[in-house]
């Protein structure tokens, strides 16, 4: 108990000495741009919001801190204004960053700093993890000497570093791994009570425990129980000087037992405004014994910490299967007012949005009868939450090309001050259509499934078969309560930017042949066995992040997601946001509405110049295959080129006839001169079906090479009408009826037959308006046509 004590002295000791933290003040006089007390032997380290003088200032100041912890440095990417080309931002990286070089680690430390209106240079971006051993002076006070561990292994994809500097400061001690397994944890007590003094309460746990006090969180510590490690979290935070919320659970696919849970700092997200998208957590991951043990860490806060300051933040005990414990998604608060849990709304849209937006909308609906629009009111107090809207062109652009939509939050990936979303579908052009827009007022279950209902609503009923999303567990829930059996996949921004994330570590072969194995497999059969040879020959069956990627395969590997029509849209590129740059994070509340509906006139110009294009347009035939012909003739100028394409890339195939039995064939179609580039086509002469193991129609809608090479040996001289889908005809906006006839309410069918004839009237109106012979023959035809409705009548 001794030992015990002495080293929560230590501990206490260092947070007392440690400097608060603060924007330092630099002095032109003094070389390092510190006070003299801080000069004296502050070893202060690097945290956002550090504020220099000058960029080479900053460099200096990470320079001093490397040499202090033990590392060089090295000048990283600078980034430039796009207005004036002046340098807007530069890292400085640790000189291990990369792998140029054999005696490169593929280290991720690095600190950003950017300039500022008032001219200084600010700490926004920081990392200060190395995954490599550090060496060198450190000109701090070091604590009372631990007792000595031998280094854990490190393995592929987890860096342990067990030789860190002795830098005290407020957020990074010491750490070693020590295991909490099998016992209490020891409670710091931060404030109230002598230095190195312990709670009473936590007495009995401190007598029972193996691990050392003083402990802070690390990637591969264990706890005997999820309730634990909150507990242990929670302590840490106080000490530390942050408040703690519990965030997402995951679950289990087999037997829905939790398999996972984190603890965020209560600054998390932007639900609140005292809330500021810190993204420190606490992960822990259950082991297969019924442990649980720290797999993700992120220690770095945005703001200010207030080490030694109490937080009586009441704490519920966390049950491991789930029953009775907290099983909340990023909505539960710790309560200062005892151990009750509430759950609560909040709103990230500012108050003065809700009267802009009512009267924008108010003045539409007197313009176009079909405007629709909805707001969310959050029932236990009436106040205003998430909104909605879509114009009648969009809900007609829905009847047509709501087969496939896209729910574009690219607001997620930056300090957007607005959180506008929108809904996209894809044309008959291959152009984005507009079919929604909405403010989400927070990022919660509640609030996705009140915008897919309500979306769903204003598009009469018409669910899409498949959906681009992002992959947060609260869209996921709700897509799968509001659209069962749309195929959901994941944005491809994020499936790539939590790539960059957690292959860091990994050596550039493994990436290489991780890319080769996602992007060149051509069947789920053969990713699947790529990839079980890939995780046997790194040894890496124990990484988490690799098996839980892999249990979500279905949602953003491309081979299981080619039998999933998506309209084309590019499997891992991005899709760039509809409105572009007119709305930004910079956008004034003054401004939103006229750049928003510029930005739309502007997407629909572009349309209506596809449609003019198509009708009066005729590209050049490059066969003389009568199915070009066909196809040019029904086909939109956008989507021939591709078919076109398709067509003439047919000749350099080979194609030899390996089975056949009654009226079933197959083939093997092979690329001439490229052996390893060959696909199996499926022929039936009953029904002229065909399918190919590409899958290019049932991904996209159109015929691939392979099986029009097949064809053209079987001598099939025009496609079967099921191979030309209507949506990529130059008729698309028409038509829409025929195919909808079927499955929906008279009442729909009617709302559809409105919105039609009314995006058809307005055609007459804006070519009949431009001028007076226009007019005369847009009125001449309409009236022609009403004597026939008449007479029909």
């Amino acid at each position: 108990m001794e030992n015990v004590d002495t080293e929560l002295n230590s501990f206490n000791n260092m947070v007392a000495k440690a400097y608060p933290v603060r924007v330092l003040h630099h002095n032109n006089n003094n070389n390092n741009g510190l006070s003299e007390d801080e000069e004296a032997g502050s070893g202060v380290e690097p945290y956002v919001g550090l504020e220099f003088d000058t960029a080479e200032e900053a460099r200096e100041y990470y320079n001093g801190y490397a040499i202090r912890t033990g590392f060089k440095v090295r000048t990283g990417q600078l980034y430039r204004s796009r207005t004036d080309g002046t340098v807007s931002s530069r890292r400085f990286v640790c000189s291990k960053e990369g792998f140029q070089l054999n005696s490169r680690t593929g280290c991720t430390a690095f600190i950003r700093v950017q300039r500022r209106d008032t001219g200084k240079w600010v700490l926004d971006q920081i990392q200060k993890e190395h995954n490599h051993e550090l060496g060198g002076e450190t000109q701090v006070e070091e604590t009372t000497p631990r007792p000595s561990r031998a280094p854990a292994p490190t393995k592929l994809g987890v860096t342990v570093n067990p030789h860190r500097p002795k830098m005290k400061v407020v957020d990074e001690s010491d750490r070693e791994p020590r295991s909490c397994r099998g016992g209490g944890f020891k409670r710091f007590k931060g404030g109230g009570g002598g230095e190195g003094e312990v709670s009473d309460d936590h007495h009995h746990q401190m007598q029972q425990s193996k691990a050392v006090t003083g402990t802070e969180p690390y990637a591969g510590l264990e706890f005997g129980s999820a309730n634990e490690a909150c507990q242990f979290y929670q302590a840490y935070a106080e000490v530390v000087g942050f408040r703690v919320r519990i965030g997402q659970l995951f679950r289990s696919k087999v037997d829905g037992s939790i398999t996972s849970r984190r603890f965020v700092c209560s600054r998390e997200g932007f639900q609140h405004p005292s809330r500021m998208g810190c993204g420190a957590y606490m992960r822990i991951k259950r082991q297969d014994s019924g442990g649980w043990i720290v797999d993700r860490l992120n220690k770095d806060h945005n703001h200010d910490l207030e080490p030694g300051k109490k937080n009586d933040a009441g704490m519920k005990k966390i049950t491991d299967d789930g029953t009775g414990g907290l099983d909340s998604v990023d909505l539960i608060e710790l309560n200062d007012f005892g151990n009750n849990i509430k759950k609560t709304r909040e709103n990230r849209i500012g108050k003065e949005w809700y009267p802009l937006l009512l009267d924008y909308f108010q003045s539409r609906q007197t313009e176009d009868m079909g405007f629709f629009y909805a707001v969310e009111l959050d029932v236990s107090n009436g106040s205003c939450m998430s909104i909605f809207w879509a114009d009648s062109r969009a809900r007609f652009a829905c009847s047509q090309f709501g087969d496939t939509v896209v729910f574009d939050t690219s607001y997620r990936k930056g300090n957007y001050a607005v959180p506008f979303a929108t809904v996209i579908g894809f044309n008959h052009h291959r152009q984005p259509v507009l079919l929604g827009c909405a403010m989400i007022a927070d990022e919660s279950k509640e609030a996705f499934l009140w915008l897919f209902q309500t979306w769903l609503r204003a598009m009469s009923g018409r669910r899409p078969r498949s959906i681009v999303a992002d992959q947060d567990l609260p869209i996921q829930q709700a897509l799968v309560q509001v659209f069962p059996g749309a195929h959901h996949r994941y944005s491809a921004w994020q499936v790539r930017e939590k790539e960059q994330e957690n292959l860091r570590p990994f050596p550039s072969e493994f990436k290489y042949e991780y890319e080769k194995c996602i992007y060149q497999t051509q069947t789920t059969v053969e990713f699947d066995s790529v990839w079980s040879a890939l995780i046997n020959k790194y040894g890496l069956r124990d990484d988490i992040w690799l098996r839980e990627i892999y249990e979500q395969r279905e949602n953003w590997v491309p081979a299981y997601l080619r039998a999933s029509f998506f309209a084309g849209i590019p499997i891992n590129g991005t899709i760039e946001p509809f409105f572009g740059a007119s709305l930004d994070a910079l956008t004034p509340l003054r401004e939103f509405i006229s750049r928003y509906e510029q930005a739309l006139e502007q997407r629909r110009e572009e349309e209506r110049k596809e449609d003019f294009n198509s009708y009066n347009l005729q590209p050049f035939l490059q066969t003389k295959e009568p199915v070009e012909e066909q196809c040019r003739r029904l086909y939109t100028l956008t989507v021939f080129r591709i078919f076109q394409s398709e067509l003439v890339q047919s000749y350099n195939y080979l194609c030899l006839k390996t089975y056949e039995e009654g009226a079933i064939s197959r083939f093997l179609v092979r690329k001439c001169g490229n052996e390893s580039e060959k696909h199996a086509v499926t022929f039936s002469a009953s029904n002229l079906n065909s399918s190919c193991s590409c899958q290019m129609f049932e991904h996209e809608g159109l015929l691939c090479r392979h099986i029009l090479k097949v064809f053209n040996l079987l001598d099939i001289r025009e496609l079967p009408s099921r191979y030309i889908l209507h949506r990529w005809t130059k008729n698309a906006e028409f038509g829409f009826v025929r195919d909808m006839e079927s499955g929906v309410s008279a009442q729909d069918l009617k709302a559809l037959m409105v919105w039609s004839l009314r995006e058809a009237a307005s055609k007459y109106i804006e070519f009949g308006t431009s001028s007076l012979e226009k007019y005369k023959l847009a009125y001449e035809i309409m009236r022609e046509g009403g004597k026939k409705l008449c007479w029909q009548r």
